[in-house]
């Protein structure tokens, strides 16, 4: 590697030689310079002068402030002087007083000195101002291996990784040999671009100059490899480090806490840290934090936290946030809280900590009615931020769409729509596929639509999220146009993609385009079919009548259906009136022994409606064996801000009297319009009841909603009612025309699907109620 040049600071004397910061730009230069006084004309310095003009002494040192003050007196000063001027231009981030310094060697002449024009160089940079940088650089008549190095790290600082690349091209085809410093700022480059094919040449470089085993570039290369998701590469590249540093632990160790299939090496790597006798830091801590997150292993989170105090770093704010982080997910709200009170520093990252936090225990909450609670706790968390002195961010606004997603709280959804675009938010891809994603679950197409269109940039998210709301909101033409559009546009379409034309094509009965994608998913894209493809397809020939055809599938793919397909084609064949199939699909689906509850009750009704009582009983025995508890029959709907809860049979509500006889006449009227009632299977919604009666038809929760927004909702309001199990088929078919009848457009939001019921239609088909 090229040395720094020392620089002499006095005419006759060597002095302590300064040089530039090549392996750490920021680390400081010397705080004092020697200076010489212009009048004297034998270049001694000014501390000589004073001896007499004897034996020339050594040079006096000089603060900064002093320094500043001769060089505005007009002294003539020696070139090392402009350095630490410079770095205090850096400190302060003052480019106006770095172009002052610079005018001032451009008059003493000083600035062709290739040690501080380098400096110069670094300090523009480190000012962000890279244009000014490459001037300097470009009319600099030596450079050396420091001055090529100072001008790709800067780049990298300032966002342009590919301008440091392109530098450090120029610098090879001008036959300079890079430093191992300047090869780990390309790399950090390659990683900022996510430029891995360049990352991966100099990689090579490195191999063939012995550079590899240097810990920076080790440590530059488990983070390039990491960053690009090749996380095997990176812990290649860890294996061969010798000297691993703290950095190169935490890089590895957040990779991996990136990752939710490598969190156990992520913890056995931190383990293998502590082992080596390798110090944590903060960074390494809220890594390891997050893995225990992502586990939700609180015990080892606590003994984690037990090591920050140890070490010193529980204030620390990121670890503060991970760890609290931690407790929300294990539900363990309190202790959350009590750590964010005692939070004097909390920032947006806290609050969006908090938000997210909730917003996970909604997805693994044992019951729906804990979730939506954790819902609105969100909910309530976003109104506190709003009225802090922080303002929302974009992780915060793409986090609580997704929890009014979830609740189907529409109105709140619309309110946070406003103030994305008062922030000005709405623009981010990430905000805007969010609010798509919220108006496709909420039932509202029309806005989702409007929403995408008005989209600058989309993701494959955001076109697979539309595409499947058009398919969920019984669109399917316009979803398998999407698609389209969407390959035409160039964006690769993944697995989740396929299954939403699928989806698409099954609704709409397009045997020969759903066989086509099916196809081209394999063939095309590689794409190994996944249950849900297969689920599909099976439900496309269902629709149409051809059991034949779904069975020779299934036998001709050699593909294994679940639970989901089994009952799939139970209610299929059911619905077809071939008992036969009915029948041997349920015994395949016995021999699953399913987890569901649901899936008996479609199995019970089936039976009993056959009456087939020896199967009732296998059935009823077979659920007392899992220890499946009892189906709860929930629903939720939300008006004017307030949020009503309903069980089957439910008389709590204060108008129940008025909901009962809204639902009496419209059952008499619907039959006289062609309703006839289904008699199902129920189980009791009481613990104490272990067996389901047979043949009885409840109030279920749903209607009872439905009935209670059709009461206090304006006319021609949508109703919206969330349901947390699959609608029965009774409901299904009375809800269809309640619609007509009241002339409303109800949505209804089951554990399966969104069903959108108006003029007496609903957007599944009628093939999704299979209870």
């Amino acid at each position: 590697m090229a040395s720094v040049p020392s620089l002499a600071v006095s005419g006759g004397a060597t002095a302590a030689a300064t040089s530039f910061p090549a392996a750490d730009a920021r680390r400081p230069p010397p705080s004092s310079v020697a200076v010489v006084d212009k009048s004297n004309s034998n270049g001694r310095s000014i501390q000589a002068a004073h001896n007499g003009g004897g034996e020339e002494a050594a040079l006096r040192p000089l603060d900064v402030e002093e320094a500043m003050g001769m060089l505005r007196e007009g002294k003539t000063v020696r070139s090392a002087m402009y350095v630490p001027l410079l770095h205090r231009c850096v400190e302060a981030g003052s480019l106006g007083d770095a172009r002052a310094v610079h005018g001032h060697m451009v008059k003493t002449g000083t600035s062709t000195d290739m040690f501080v024009a380098t400096y110069l160089v670094n300090a523009y940079m480190r000012c962000g101002a890279s244009r000014d940088a490459r001037r300097m650089f470009d009319g600099m008549p030596e450079k050396n291996v420091v001055t090529w190095t100072a001008l790709i790290t800067g780049y990298t600082l300032n966002l342009q990784p590919a301008a440091a690349m392109e530098v450090f091209v120029e610098m090879l085809e001008a036959g300079r040999y890079p430093s191992h410093f300047t090869l780990g700022g390309t790399l950090n480059a390659c990683s900022a671009s996510d430029n891995v094919g360049l990352g991966k040449q100099v990689h090579g470089y490195t191999i063939k100059y012995g550079a590899e085993s240097i810990t920076s570039i080790g440590n530059s290369l488990c983070r390039l490899y990491a960053k690009s998701g090749s996380l095997e590469s990176a812990m290649r590249t860890f294996r061969r480090v010798p000297d691993k540093n703290v950095i190169t632990w935490t890089t590895m160790i957040s990779a991996c806490a990136e990752d939710e299939n490598y969190v156990e090496l992520g913890l056995t790597l931190f383990l293998d840290m502590l082992m080596d006798g390798v110090m944590p830091n903060e960074f390494t801590l809220t890594s390891v934090m997050s893995l225990c997150g992502t586990r939700l292993d609180l015990n080892l989170g606590k003994q984690v936290q037990a090591l920050c105090f140890k070490i010193g770093c529980e204030t620390n704010l990121p670890v503060k946030n991970s760890t609290m982080y931690l407790y929300l997910r294990k539900g363990e709200t309190e202790e959350a809280m009590r750590l964010v009170d005692e939070m004097e520093d909390a920032s947006i990252i806290t609050w969006n900590a908090m938000i997210s936090g909730y917003a996970q225990i909604m997805e693994t909450a044992k019951d729906d009615l804990h979730a939506r609670s954790r819902g609105f706790q969100a909910l309530k968390i976003f109104r506190n931020l709003k009225r802090s002195s922080m303002k929302p961010d974009l992780f915060t606004f793409s986090s609580i769409l997704s929890v009014c997603s979830a609740m189907m709280a529409l109105e709140q959804g619309e309110q946070i729509h406003a103030q994305t675009i008062k922030t000005g938010f709405l623009s981010d891809v990430v905000v805007n596929s969010a609010l798509v994603n919220m108006y496709n679950k909420c039932g509202c197409i029309e806005d989702a639509t409007k929403a995408f269109v008005e989209m600058s940039t989309r993701t494959l998210v955001t076109w697979t999220s539309m595409i499947s709301g058009y398919s969920q909101h019984g669109r399917p033409q316009e979803a398998i146009q999407l698609f389209e559009d969407m390959r035409f546009a160039g964006v690769k379409p993944n697995e989740i993609t396929f299954v939403s034309v699928l989806s698409a094509c099954s609704y709409a009965g397009l045997v020969e385009e759903a066989e086509r994608y099916f196809n081209m998913m394999k063939e095309e894209y590689k794409i190994e079919p996944i249950v849900d493809h297969y689920g599909c397809m099976i439900d496309m020939f269902v629709r149409l009548g051809r059991l034949d055809d779904a069975f020779s599938f299934i036998k001709r793919t050699g593909f294994e259906p679940n639970e989901a397909i089994w009952s799939s084609l139970v209610a299929g064949c059911r619905s077809h009136g071939n008992m036969e199939f009915a029948f041997y699909a349920a015994d395949r689906l016995l021999e699953l022994k399913p987890k569901g509850v649901e899936t008996y009750v479609l199995l019970l009704n089936m039976y009993i409606s056959s009456g087939r009582w020896h199967d009732v009983a296998r059935v009823r025995k077979l659920m007392k064996q899992e220890d499946l508890g009892i189906l709860r029959d929930r629903s939720w709907i939300t008006i004017k801000d307030k949020v009503y809860f309903f069980r089957a049979n439910d008389k709590t509500h204060e108008r129940s009297d008025d909901l009962y006889q809204l639902l009496e006449n419209l059952l008499e009227k619907a039959k006289i319009i062609g309703y006839e009632p289904y008699q199902n299977a129920e189980l009791s919604d009481s613990e104490d009841d272990e067996k389901p009666a047979a043949g009885s038809l409840k109030n279920h929760s749903e209607r009872l909603a439905v009935a209670l927004g059709l009461l206090q909702t304006p006319p021609g309001a949508t109703i919206r009612v969330t349901k947390n199990i699959t609608m029965c088929r009774d409901c299904h078919s009375s809800i269809k025309f309640f619609s007509l009848l009241a002339n409303r457009e109800i949505v209804v939001r089951d554990s399966k699907r969104l069903h959108k019921f108006k003029d007496g239609q609903c957007s599944c088909g009628d093939f999704s109620a299979l209870l």
